[in-house]
């Protein structure tokens, strides 16, 4: 027997929307403790003290300095969701296509790194890409350079490892969409005439539309508030905003400004989520999943 839609069924018994409320009290009150109104907080401080103003996001664009870091922030996000998609489709359709300990295998590689600690990873970077480091002494060994690449505190080692770090919130997605493509229809594509890669092209590219834009815009919102793996790989030199954040908190002590960059941030994040639910109908596609 199926719930009515004034109830919630869980585990036999149904739950009435005051009883679904009180089970999801504890999270609610965590987040508003926690995220909401010290966001506020710093939203208010930032636009509303001493008087209401728009001074100190002004200040965002109008300052070259700043508006680099944002428009900093926008590219290394971007290339990174790039890098992780076309890394991150292949892993998925192969993981889709796989069975028993292959699975598994594969699903280890993915989820392993999730359980290690960003720290650690970031620094494993750090190894691999400073002057004397693997990457170079592998190099020079096989002839390739003659002296060290300068590899570390650039925006090319900052968006590899953030690509890095962030594959599994591409994969996972990317898996669960074409893990429910039943493959009858590319088969059925196949005796109707087409190719392989035209039975790819023209059916499952289509159906797994929905998780690569899942795992594009959680990789691009991931990447807009990164801070360990800039701060340690870019240094200084590929400051994004998150550092900038830190920055006038801890350093400076400027609330205000702080509290204008994130507003800043927000704005996008909100911006970015709204175009993509009306693009992709995030709705639909949750209320499918």
């Amino acid at each position: 027997m199926s719930a009515r839609p004034s109830t919630l069924l869980l585990g036999g018994r149904r739950y009435s929307p005051a009883g679904s409320l009180l089970l999801a009290a504890p999270f609610f009150l965590i987040l508003l403790l926690a995220f909401v109104l010290p966001l506020l907080m710093l939203l208010r401080e930032s636009a509303f003290v001493p008087a209401p103003n728009l001074t100190h996001y002004a200040r965002v664009f109008e300052q070259p300095a700043y508006l680099r870091i944002l428009l900093r922030t926008l590219r290394i996000a971007a290339e990174a969701t790039v890098i992780t998609l076309l890394l991150g489709y292949p892993l998925a359709w192969l993981m889709s296509r796989s069975r028993g300990w292959r699975l598994a295998l594969l699903l280890a590689c993915v989820l392993l790194p999730l359980w290690t600690s960003v720290l650690v990873r970031t620094y494993a970077w750090l190894v691999l890409l400073q002057r004397d480091g693997v990457v170079n002494q592998i190099l020079m060994e096989l002839h390739v350079i003659a002296a060290p690449l300068t590899l570390l505190y650039t925006e090319g080692a900052v968006v590899l490892a953030m690509a890095h770090v962030l594959l599994p919130f591409m994969v996972l997605p990317l898996y669960s969409t074409l893990r429910a493509i039943p493959e009858d229809y590319a088969r059925a594509a196949r005796m109707l005439g087409a190719s392989d890669f035209a039975a790819f092209r023209e059916v499952v590219l289509p159906l797994s539309m929905p998780g690569a834009a899942s795992g594009c815009l959680l990789v691009f919102l991931l990447s807009l508030g990164f801070f360990v793996t800039p701060a340690l790989i870019g240094g200084p030199q590929q400051k994004m905003l998150a550092t900038l954040v830190q920055q006038q908190v801890t350093e400076l002590l400027n609330w205000p400004f702080a509290g204008a960059i994130v507003g800043v941030l927000l704005l996008i994040v909100l911006v970015l989520v709204a175009v993509f639910n009306r693009l992709v109908r995030l709705d639909r596609f949750v209320g499918q999943a």
